[in-house]
């Protein structure tokens, strides 16, 4: 067994021992496993209310998702609106410019008495001087169409901006609808979980939190079984090393939808704020992140690569070596160190591919 190999092992076997020793501390601090009370006949086992909650929260994720893509988008088109208005200003601006200009053509030529060019030839005392003058006024004619072909433009750019603008408006419109959709689904689906989680007594709380280590232990064991690891041996590159310092540097930090910290995260929201400081703009959400960001096989997964977790890619985790990864888990949970392979894996992405 090689350097890396032996210390990759010496870090998976310190994450499995961490998992195991924590689920020790949690059974000896409450005894719970002699003090839990029997359920009622038709009651739900803790099992089930641990997986209900569970389901709830990834339920309010995807909506989450949702909300901050929604969110992302208006800033967009918001964005979009007010360089519009720019535009808009500075083409009323050229079209007062042009006009000033098209009123002193019209006063240069009621000043020459708007007389025929053939009568002013006639009439004049030195008619080559006057073909010079001709000459001018041919020129001048032709900036004066000139001006109001472009004065025709610059109109016709300003009534596009108008359409421009009332579309953006709608669009924005749009996604201010499915925020409010989706922050309700949000607070829907939080309410429900925190009214199951606050019927329960100490014990079961307590237990409860157990059952949640037991079954991600359980996942990282079977992941790590696979001899994953044993393929995984790339190391961070500059910029990685620097998204994985801020996402460390993040743990303690409680979990809140639509956060972007600096005190608070969603997942999306840590993992896109670790590379923002890491000289790397990255999709806001979890599903954009995986849609956008180039892939890589997990045995050539590196130290601030991203993990993109579920079927419907709505929870993400920042891989920082040694079978580990860094997340923030979900509502009333902190940033913390979990197994990589803890929740059933969709994807690897890499920001700095």
């Amino acid at each position: 067994m090689g350097t890396v190999e032996r210390r990759r092992w010496r870090g998976a076997s310190a994450l499995t021992l961490l998992c195991a020793t924590a689920l020790l501390a949690v059974s000896a601090m409450t005894g719970v496993a002699q003090a839990a009370p029997m359920p009622e006949p038709g009651a739900k086992s803790l099992e089930q209310v641990r997986k209900e909650i569970d389901e709830l929260y990834r339920q309010a994720g995807t909506a989450t998702d949702a909300y901050n893509l929604a969110e992302g988008e208006a800033k967009a088109q918001s964005a979009k609106i007010v360089e519009i208005a720019k535009q808009v200003v500075a083409g009323q601006d050229r079209i007062t410019a042009l006009k000033n200009r098209a009123g002193a053509a019209a006063r240069a030529q009621y000043r020459s008495g708007g007389m025929p060019a053939g009568a002013q030839l006639v009439l004049s005392n030195n008619p080559s001087q006057f073909l010079d003058g001709a000459d001018r006024i041919r020129q001048g004619e032709k900036a004066t169409t000139d001006l109001l072909s472009e004065m025709n433009r610059t109109q016709s750019d300003l009534q596009q901006y108008a359409k421009d603008a009332s579309a953006q408006w709608e669009k924005l419109e749009a996604n201010r609808i499915k925020q409010e959709t989706s922050k309700k689904q949000i607070e829907e689906k939080i309410k429900s979980a925190e009214s199951l989680e606050s019927k329960l007594q100490a014990e079961e709380k307590a237990r409860l939190i157990q059952l949640e280590q037991e079954a991600q232990y359980k996942a990282q064991t079977a992941w790590l079984s696979t001899g994953v690891l044993k393929e995984i041996n790339t190391s961070a590159s500059e910029s990685g090393k620097k998204a994985v310092q801020y996402a460390t540097a993040q743990m303690g930090k409680p979990y809140e939808w639509g956060a972007e910290g600096p005190s608070s995260f969603d997942c999306s929201g840590l993992t896109s704020q670790a590379w923002r400081a890491a000289g790397r703009s990255i999709p806001r959400t979890s599903q954009e992140q995986l849609r956008l960001l180039p892939k890589v096989a997990i045995k050539d997964m590196r130290p601030g690569d991203l993990i993109i977790y579920f079927d419907d890619a709505t929870h993400v985790g920042m891989y920082v070596g040694d079978g580990a990864m860094i997340h923030a888990p979900r509502p009333g949970r902190n940033v913390t160190l979990a197994g990589a392979g803890s929740m059933p894996i969709k994807a690897v992405v890499r920001p700095d591919a």
